[in-house]
């Protein structure tokens, strides 16, 4: 999990900002990601379904259309994909394992929350470090103006994904 330090441009020579050497890189970006979740999934003892559960909730607060609430099992559900019954069983299973609190909503008894517990994150930021590191590494080679174009690309595919994923609901 740790960079060079060095940039590394392996795009294709025929067209370096093309549909097709985007997709080659973000699939790219996207198999190393997947590869790193796996390893930590592993290492907790975990599938990588709970890791992924685990990202959406650390994740919740960011989430605009969360609008500042706490991720909740029904919303864990749709954003996974999973069966009521899989949400469970991987919330018992990441409860069980510390990395996750379920609180009671103070107004409503029936509204559950879900909270990534201290101790877990302080895990994961150890042994996700070197994956800051690298992200760090790589930022630190791009100008303030470069990576304000950057940050615009990757918000504006993340909502092309999420009207994706809408448009399949």
């Amino acid at each position: 999990m740790s960079g060079s330090g060095v940039p590394t441009a392996s795009l294709p020579a025929d067209d370096p900002i093309g549909l097709q050497a985007f997709a080659v890189l973000l699939r790219r970006m996207n198999s190393e990601f997947n590869r790193i979740a796996q390893e930590f999934a592993q290492a907790q003892g975990l599938h990588l379904t709970d890791t992924q559960a685990l990202i959406a909730i650390l994740d919740a607060d960011a989430d605009p259309e969360a609008e500042g609430e706490p991720m909740t099992p029904g919303r864990l559900r749709k954003q996974l994909n999973l069966t009521s019954g899989a949400v469970t069983a991987c919330l018992d299973r990441l409860e069980r394992a510390g990395h996750i609190r379920r609180v009671r909503d103070a107004g409503d008894r029936r509204v559950v929350h879900l909270h990534y517990a201290d101790a877990a994150r302080g895990l994961a930021r150890d042994y996700f470090r070197p994956l800051a590191r690298g992200t760090e590494a790589a930022r630190s080679r791009f100008s303030a103006e470069e990576l304000t174009v950057v940050v615009r690309f990757l918000a504006e595919m993340n909502t092309e994904l999420a009207l994706l994923r809408r448009g399949a609901d």
